[in-house]
């Protein structure tokens, strides 16, 4: 199975972070009643801007099958916590909620 972490800005759709085109070790754990992303990735331009627009992130992990078709999971920020450790080089994002969904079900 293939995961891909994705971290978009979600009113211009902007994306900041693309792990299938930026390797960037991540983990997902549950967080109390939703979900936290811990993200190692350096200082930049883009984590700057992604700060400044916390509060209009959404998240999404692609997980790609060979024998079935990609689950597509889409985390909500909405209120939750966006923070970066400068001493870690580490990005927390805590989303509230999110949805699953196939894709191709949605196709016509």
């Amino acid at each position: 199975m293939k995961q891909t972490l994705l971290v978009k800005h979600a009113v211009g759709g902007r994306m900041f972070i693309d792990s299938d085109k930026q390797a960037v070790p991540y983990s997902v754990v549950q967080h109390g009643e939703g979900w936290k992303f811990t993200v190692s990735i350096p200082w930049s331009g883009a984590i700057e801007e992604l700060l400044a627009c916390k509060n209009e992130l959404n998240v999404f992990i692609f997980q790609e099958f060979d024998d079935q078709p990609t689950l597509k999971t889409w985390y909500y920020v909405k209120d939750g916590s966006v923070e970066y450790d400068s001493d870690q080089a580490s990005l927390t994002i805590i989303a509230d909620s999110r949805i699953e969904y196939y894709p191709h079900l949605y196709s016509s």
